[in-house]
């Protein structure tokens, strides 16, 4: 193993055990905490496999006892020693039987006192912790995120390797193509005036690889995306990047499907399989979601038609057009406060709900609610039937004339609800496909129908005949996984009839120039006999986070940024001197 002053590392710090006992052992890491008895000095020393303590009793030199009293936090040391048995076992770590009776000491390096403690769940603020995050690695749980996510590389490589995937890299300085949010572009020094981008997917360049011939694609794509960030979300990420020909859609789910059954027999998931299908309609009908978290059941139910003719202005001006539709808290009277329920009006205002309705049944079958009053005694109660109310629970109703603004609010009223009822179990594992997405989809701003999943996704056989009559109701070849309630991946099978892909781009308004522009070498290549193929990216930062049970990919990346996408350690983004920015022909403009 290593080698340091003539002494080899023999086992990591995290490794010995009883029948270790009687060896010469040699170990190397950090000091975590050291703990002077006076007769016996104890030294807690960590690397990235655990804690294994060195013992300093009176039979060690005068000279060795005077090292180990100087050892302070952060040092790095290697001991060398004798392992034993423990007088006293701590059973909070593997190695609590065994210590390591010291010979010998090497003080390797010595460290200030850090800004924060290396401690597990450190309570210090993350902006300090992300200043230091060379430090903020050394702690153990965001260790055990990164080995688990090599572990889950490793495990993806083989997986895809041993089904006849060929791993080939794409280029990281692309062409600018529409991918659905802000590209990071790059300016050229040889070609003024001219910027490539960094690439938001390898889309095109792994269809190009089908083109080519090599009937299956892997790569571990760095993907890059100018977008607001957020838990789930950074401004650079990995996707787990496939492609494969001669398949249809159900070939690529099956494939993706095995995939996570082999991380599942690896990592020991306890997940059960198939994993369970949805199609968009029916999640967004009964989550209001097309990420549906099902670790907690609160459907929506449509209460539209038990409302027809109640005679109350907000539900009849909404059922126009819209719905009135709603959710069921079960049980939770007591917790859903009227001051409680006054927070939720004003989160689902700023979503662009324009109220939230209401209804308290109180554990003895009393019921105050903020439209009883429009409403005759048989509606309420039909109302109440529709939504399958006991004493001891709240009901809520949201109204609008557009019935896709009513699903997206109760969606997000959903997840605020299961947040506040404590209705999530952050340790249950749920994957679920979507499948019969739309392949357009409505800009509101725009007022046009743009591809829901990208230009180059197949309508399905049935919806060929529609796609110019009737917009709304033609469904895509295309599918999506999802965890707990998070997008892990999308994917479809892509259009390679050139005919159709120029009905395609006609129907999204793309002009030929436009075309050619922007897509000219997909669509010259595809003149020369593309085999039929699809794929799927996997986002691995948000894999990882779920199976780790974080609460962000900042626990999951080594270096990562933060709401601004800023980088608080090495201070990036940050100025460049005029020379280089005259090189690329460029000027800084300054903010007003």
């Amino acid at each position: 193993m290593d080698t340091i002053g003539g002494k080899r590392r023999t086992h990591y710090c995290g490794a010995p055990r009883l029948e270790d006992v009687g060896q010469t052992i040699v170990a190397a890491g950090w000091v975590q905490r050291q703990r002077d008895l006076g007769a016996l000095i104890f030294v807690d020393l960590r690397d990235r496999s655990g804690i294994l303590q060195l013992a300093f009793d009176e039979a060690c030199p005068a000279a060795l006892l005077k090292k180990a009293r100087g050892l302070r936090s952060e040092f790095v040391v290697m001991a060398t020693g004798i392992l034993r048995k423990r007088s006293a076992k701590n059973a909070e770590i593997p190695t609590g039987e065994v210590e390591l009776a010291v010979t010998e000491l090497l003080l390797l390096g010595k460290s200030e006192t850090p800004p924060f403690e290396i401690v597990e769940n450190c309570p210090t603020g993350e902006l300090t912790r992300l200043k230091y995050r060379y430090l903020d690695l050394r702690r153990p749980d965001l260790q055990r995120n990164l080995l688990l996510r090599h572990r889950i590389v490793k495990l993806t490589r083989d997986y895809f390797d041993d089904n006849g995937f060929v791993e080939i890299e794409t280029p990281m300085l692309i062409k600018s193509t529409p991918e659905g949010a802000r590209d990071y572009l790059v300016p050229s020094r040889v070609h003024p005036g001219s910027f490539y981008a960094l690439p938001q997917s390898p889309q095109m360049y792994k269809q190009l690889t089908m083109v080519a011939g090599f009937d299956r694609y892997i790569q571990l794509a760095r993907c890059f995306r100018d977008e607001d960030l957020r838990a789930d979300r950074q401004p650079e990420f990995t996707q787990i990047d496939m492609e494969m020909s001669f398949v249809e859609l159900e070939d690529i789910l099956q494939m993706v499907e095995r995939y996570i059954q082999h991380l599942n027999r690896a990592l020991h998931l306890g997940l059960a399989f198939p994993i369970p299908r949805l199609q968009y309609r029916e999640a967004m009908e009964r989550y209001g979601s097309d990420k549906p978290d099902t670790r907690y059941a609160m459907e929506l139910w449509n209460a539209s038609d038990v409302l027809a003719g109640c005679g109350f202005a907000v539900f009849e001006g909404a059922l126009a057009t819209g719905s009135v539709r709603g959710v069921t808290a079960k049980g939770a009277y007591n917790t859903l406060t009227r001051k409680e329920i006054d927070k939720l009006t004003e989160a689902v205002k700023g979503i662009g709900a324009k109220g939230l309705a209401w209804a308290r049944l109180a554990p003895d079958g009393v019921v105050t609610s903020s439209f009883g009053k429009f409403l005759g005694e048989d509606a309420l109660q039909a109302l109440l039937a529709r939504a399958q109310a006991a004493p001891g629970d709240v009901v809520f109703l949201v109204a609008d004339a557009k019935n896709s603004l009513v699903l997206s609010v109760l969606g997000s009223l959903r997840q605020i609800l299961a947040q506040k009822l404590g209705l999530i179990d952050a340790k249950r594992l749920h994957f679920l496909w979507i499948t019969d997405f739309p392949f357009f989809d409505w800009d509101e701003d725009a007022q046009e129908y743009v591809a829901m999943h990208h230009a180059f996704t197949a309508p399905t056989d049935d919806s060929l005949a529609i796609l110019e009559s009737d917009k709304a109701n033609v469904i895509a070849k295309a599918a999506d996984l999802t965890l707990n309630g998070i997008e892990m991946s999308s994917g479809s099978v892509r259009i390679t009839n050139p005919a159709l892909q120029q009905r395609i781009f006609g129907l999204l308004g793309l002009e030929e120039e436009e075309i050619q522009q922007k897509f000219g070498f997909l669509v010259n290549a595809f003149r020369y006999g593309p085999p039929p193929h699809g794929g799927m990216g996997i986002g691995l930062d948000r894999l990882v986070m779920q199976l780790c049970g974080a609460e962000s990919l900042r626990d999951v990346v080594a270096f990562p940024k933060v709401q601004n996408a800023s980088e608080p350690m090495t201070e990036c983004p940050a100025q460049v001197n005029a020379a280089q920015l005259r090189e690329l022909g460029l000027t800084a403009q300054k903010e007003d």
